[in-house]
């Protein structure tokens, strides 16, 4: 390592970051151009969506939900080999080894007793939500939202209380669906800002996902419920995944077609999938011609006619989301929302009651549950920022203290003046 003037490289790149971070903090966000992009677009989504900056993660599950649902989770079946792989090296090594579920909602947290006390500090523990739309920039997070491995050192990290650790994570895939289980992670001191710790991380990711793919490890029934799955909220893109492991690109018509007929288990006439794809109806010879085409690209096996209707069981991100509403993981539902995909895009009349429904669902549980960390997130989210009633909740439930609380009321109000409320 480098030295200059008695300082070394690392406690430069620190003090640089920590100004970068302070001149964002106080509203000179052009001032953050010495940061990674990775980390300067992860402030700018994290302030955007009102992350709390003074603040981290808290659990929002009961106690037995939380256990109910951590041992239906896939990623509980790679704890096993991430314990063999990594634990017996990093014992005594005052870091911690986390796996999260797909949003960023801690499953397991590993290592020595120390190091977990300390990461309790920050509310990194087991049932937290660490997405990036709940804390802000942190590696678990980040490496959801970009889909790749990342490393997040001290002051990079959006919320202040986390900027004395470093964390190092990558998503873990089913190899065999393509769709993210989850999350490695390593956090800890400066140790885990050397690049060995994200070469560590890569190299385990790949082991489990290799177990993964030759049957090392069993995901169980909870990954493997259906044969094949379907996502539609991915901006990037909608996407089938056949029971014989293959993946298919959809158009926006292909991947309404498939959503209504999730929703329809029982089938639907071509005259009501024709109304459903449109304000003014399909002509049955498009309905027709769709069909034809899909059962072309996804094989004859998985579409059936009169009704029209899946042949084989579907589970969609859609589906996915309702079951975390059901469980009590309102905060997980809205972090695995996002900004909606096909259902925020479409226009088509049967995809936006589909929409309505799941945002009522949503919105339900989150004003019945009168928690504060869910209304945070819904609030913070591009489908429940204009909620004044939220608003209004959310500031019953914060102390006078909380600087929160008179931007939850001023919130409130003004949405109220917006939409002629008075």
């Amino acid at each position: 390592m480098s030295q200059t003037s008695g300082i070394d490289d690392a406690d430069i790149d620190s003090a640089r970051i920590r100004t970068a971070y302070e001149h964002f903090r106080d509203g000179r966000t052009s001032d953050a151009g010495s940061v990674r992009s990775v980390v300067r677009d992860s402030w700018m989504r994290s302030l955007r969506g009102g992350v709390d900056p003074t603040a981290t993660a808290v659990a929002d599950m009961s106690a037995s939900a939380f256990a109910e649902y951590r041992a239906a989770h896939p990623m509980t079946a790679v704890r096993p080999l991430v314990q063999s792989l990594m634990l017996d090296d990093i014992g005594g090594a005052g870091v911690v080894v986390a796996l999260t579920d797909e949003v960023g909602r801690l499953l397991w947290l590993e290592g020595d007793r120390d190091a977990r006390d300390k990461a309790a500090a920050i509310d990194f523990v087991e049932g937290a939500m660490w997405s990036e739309e709940v804390a802000g920039t942190n590696a678990p997070g980040l490496a959801l939202a970009v889909g790749r491995g990342v490393q997040i050192v001290g002051a990079e990290h959006y919320a202040e209380p986390v900027q004395e650790w470093s964390c190092a994570a990558a998503p873990v895939h089913d190899p065999l669906t393509g769709h993210v289980l989850g999350v490695l992670d390593v956090t800890g001191g400066r140790q885990v800002a050397a690049p060995f710790a994200m070469s560590t991380v890569r190299s385990v990711v790949a082991a489990i996902e290799l177990q993964i793919r030759y049957g090392g490890v069993d995901l169980g029934t909870t990954a493997q419920t259906s044969g094949a799955g379907l996502r539609v909220l991915d901006t990037a893109g909608y996407q089938f995944a056949a029971d014989d492991g293959t993946d298919h690109r959809l158009t926006p018509r292909h991947a309404e077609i498939l959503l209504l007929l999730s929703t329809h288990p029982h089938g639907m006439s071509t005259e009501q999938l024709a109304m459903a794809l449109s304000d003014d109806g399909v002509d049955a010879v498009t309905v027709r011609a769709e069909i034809s085409r899909l059962r072309r690209d996804l094989g004859a096996h998985v579409l059936q006619s009169r009704p029209y209707r899946l042949e084989i069981p579907v589970v969609s991100d859609v589906d996915r989301i309702t079951e975390r509403v059901r469980r009590g993981d309102v905060t997980g539902a809205i972090s695995a929302l996002g900004r909606g995909g096909l259902l925020a895009e479409s226009r088509a009349p049967g995809v936006v009651e589909v929409f309505e429904e799941l945002l009522s669902d949503i919105r339900s549980a989150v004003v019945a549950g009168a928690d504060r960390v869910a209304l945070r997130s819904w609030t913070a989210s591009v489908h429940g920022r204009d909620d004044a009633a939220a608003w209004r909740l959310l500031a019953t439930m914060l102390s006078p203290e909380d600087p929160d609380r008179s931007r939850a009321i001023g919130r409130g109000r003004l949405l109220d003046q917006r939409f002629g409320i008075r």
